[in-house]
């Protein structure tokens, strides 16, 4: 059976609390599902924010659904400086002391003064799916990954374990371009 999982981009987006849907988008705003994404449950929508940073702003940045208890902002490194943020690298949902930005909808906005990361490069696996694998959740591996004239062992990889999940790892777009990826690529992880 083979070892490796698919790596996707996870290119700049975000995700809203209801409170925050509905300032932006009007009251009882809902979500709308564009497409399903590689998760179960998780979805890219139809609406779209602008991103404000203390330089300049980045419109038309995708919401993924569903709504969440917090307000997060995912950037690449390169989006962050370009628009003037200072965000950290962290795991999603560690937003605390993270970087700030207002967020514009159609119908309002909202700063927040801590949310916005550049997501850590990550796995997820069923615990079974880790079971194979000879890993645990948060635990940290190397991952090598086979592209044409790009091959490269990305470190700091953190593994996320959840019956939820589906295997995938997840790369930003700065990562994504360094290794010239491609739809359908896979990842394997390896002891360094």
């Amino acid at each position: 059976m083979s070892k490796k999982f698919i790596v996707e981009t996870s290119a700049r987006h975000v995700h809203l609390s209801q409170e925050h849907l509905e300032i932006l988008f009007g009251k009882g705003a809902e979500l709308t599902k564009k497409k399903d994404l590689s998760q179960p449950g998780q979805f890219a929508c139809e609406e779209r924010v602008t991103i404000v940073g203390p330089k300049k702003e980045m419109p038309n940045v995708s919401i993924l659904g569903p709504v969440r208890p917090e307000t997060q902002v995912e950037l690449s490194a390169t989006d962050a400086r370009s628009i003037g943020i200072a965000a950290p690298i962290r795991e999603s949902g560690d937003v605390k002391d993270s970087g700030a930005c207002k967020i514009i909808g159609p119908k309002g906005e909202v700063e927040i003064s801590e949310g916005v990361i550049i997501a850590k490069r990550h796995i997820h696996l069923t615990p079974e799916t880790a079971a194979e694998r000879n890993v645990k959740d948060k635990d940290v591996v190397w991952v090598k990954i086979d592209t044409d004239g790009r091959k490269a062992i990305l470190g700091d990889v953190v593994v996320r374990v959840s019956e939820k999940y589906a295997p995938a790892m997840h790369i930003d777009t700065d990562e994504s371009n360094a290794i010239s990826a491609f739809n359908g690529l896979e990842g394997e992880i390896v002891e360094i």
